[in-house]
Formats: C-alpha cells, sequence, structure tokens
C-alpha cells in the first residue's frame, strides 16, 4: 500500500508527485473557509474598512520604479543585517499589523497561524502547513526601518508596463517608469514568455522571504512564498504574456495556496499555547535554529 502525501517517513520531494495525483480533487472551498463570512466581502478595495489601504497604495504605486527594486535587492539579499530563530521574527511580526489590508486588523503573526491552520485541517503536506506559517514572515523588513509600502501589498512587475488590473492602477501615473520608454511597453525590458524568474517585481516581503528559504523548501512551496501576493496574475491574468510554461505549470500552487491565505482571515485569534508544539517541531523539521535576516 502506498504511503499517504503526509506520511511522515516521506521527504517533502519523494511526496510530492503522490500529493500531485489528488490536487484537483482537493482545491479548498472558500465559503467553508471563510467561516461565515461571505467570500465576496474579502479585499474589498472599494471601500476599505481603514483608510491607510487607499494611503498605502498610492505610495506604493509612486515609489516602486525598476530602479527602486534592484537597489532593494541589493540592500538586502546578502542576508547581512541580523541572524536569529524563526521565532524571534514572528515575536516581532506580533506587532504589526498590515497596512495594506484590507480584510483584519490582527496583528500578522495571528494571520500567519489562521492560514497555517485553515492549511492543516484540510489534510495537506506538512511542508504546505509551514508555507502558511512562513508566508509572510518576510515582513521583518519593517523591522530594518523599511516603511510599509515598500515591504507588504499586492506586487507586480517593474520594468514594463503597469497592468490596470492592478488595484488602484491609476496611482501609478505618478510613477516615472509609467512615462519612461524603456519600462512603460508591454514587454518593456522583457521578452514575451521571458519566465518570471527572470522577471524583476515590486519589491517587498515576497521575495524576500523566497530568498531565505529557498534552500530548504520544495519548489511548489517556493512558488507559493514568491508570488502569494501577484494578485494581478493568479486572479486577473494580467501578465500571462511574461509567463512561460513552467510557470503556468506551477501557478497550480500558488492559486491552490490562495484561498487560505485570503479567506481563513478571521476576528479570532489562534489559541498560541494549544499549537505552540506542533509549530515548534514543525519549524525544526525543515529549518536551522537561526536563519539570516
Amino acid at each position: 500500500m502506498k504511503n499517504s502525501p503526509s506520511s511522515p517517513d516521506k521527504t517533502p520531494l519523494e511526496s510530492l508527485e503522490l500529493w500531485e495525483d489528488d490536487l484537483l480533487n482537493r482545491y479548498p472551498d472558500p465559503d467553508a473557509i471563510a467561516q461565515g463570512r461571505a467570500k465576496e466581502a474579502y479585499r474589498n478595495y472599494a471601500e476599505p474598512a481603514r483608510d491607510s489601504v487607499r494611503e498605502f497604495y498610492r505610495l506604493n504605486h509612486l515609489h516602486q520604479t525598476y530602479d527602486f527594486v534592484q537597489a532593494k535587492r541589493q540592500e538586502f539579499l546578502g542576508f547581512d543585517k541580523r541572524e536569529m530563530p524563526v521565532w524571534d521574527a514572528f515575536q516581532f511580526l506580533n506587532q504589526l499589523v498590515d497596512d495594506s489590508d484590507p480584510d483584519t486588523d490582527l496583528d500578522q503573526f495571528q494571520h500567519l497561524l489562521q492560514t497555517a491552520e485553515a492549511i492543516r485541517q484540510d489534510g495537506h503536506p506538512d511542508w504546505f502547513v509551514l508555507v502558511g506559517l512562513l508566508h509572510d514572515m518576510g515582513k521583518v523588513l519593517c523591522l530594518f526601518g523599511e516603511a510599509q509600502w515598500a515591504v507588504v501589498g499586492d506586487t507586480f512587475p517593474v520594468g514594463c508596463a503597469f497592468s490596470d488590473k492592478i488595484v488602484y492602477a491609476e496611482f501609478f501615473q505618478h510613477n516615472p517608469d509609467a512615462h519612461d520608454p524603456r519600462y512603460n511597453t508591454q514587454l518593456g525590458v522583457y521578452e514575451r514568455h521571458y519566465g518570471l524568474r527572470n522577471v524583476h517585481m515590486s519589491w517587498g516581503h515576497d521575495e524576500y522571504v523566497y530568498h531565505m528559504v529557498k534552500d530548504y523548501l520544495p519548489e511548489p512551496a517556493l512558488y507559493m512564498l514568491r508570488y502569494h501576493s501577484f494578485y494581478p496574475q493568479h486572479r486577473e491574468n494580467a501578465y500571462a504574456h511574461l509567463l512561460d510554461a513552467h510557470d503556468r505549470a506551477m501557478f497550480k500552487w500558488v492559486d491552490l495556496f490562495n484561498p487560505y491565505d485570503l479567506y481563513s482571515k478571521s476576528p479570532t485569534p489562534p489559541n498560541w499555547s494549544e499549537l505552540r508544539p506542533y509549530y515548534e517541531e514543525l519549524v525544526a523539521k525543515y529549518l536551522p535554529p537561526t536563519l539570516k535576516f
């Protein structure tokens, strides 16, 4: 008899093929995850619950340029700021409320736990549960003095035209790249079906956490981490012209993760004291005692 995909004696890469066979039958039910809140109530940017959301995107769309992204990659992807356990990063996230998120005013660690628990309750492999726990850990960039508009929010490619499918796209009219002929065409500095690995995304926590843990998790997990905020693509399909065949195959994992990230937000925080032993063991299974930030 075959081991199930989440059996403890299977490594992530060994179990991946088995789990993928069952994938299409296990897509989550957004209505069930939303716990009584209509899924249409999420991502309400027309009437966000907090005034900070619109101002956040005004600043984000003004400053996220191709040159800005290159500078931030140079500044942060050397991971020379600090070395600490994952749990120290989570302690900081206990204090952070995401100004870009119209759906919750809980601190970020509570959101991570809610996401991870929704994934675990649906019986997915433990590395997928770990993605739920880690996916917003890159917001620790705020610990190093970064403004939220350079850390959180929906992501999008830079170096090519900004899609009108991006939230608050009207704010791009003030972005210098929108008026630069090098960057304001559909392909910009790229080629058709160039592959996302060759495309620079707006700077933020997705890219940061991807590079931080890319040596420890299987590729589907890394796609989830790197592109979970890329709503213009996984919701609107606005950048299909940049994806290659491998991206299209891998994006089903991003699509699988998205409902857990979006619809698990609830005003009721999880009970950390009860969950702590499980998550401490899970983190120790996949990650080293300390990570470089």
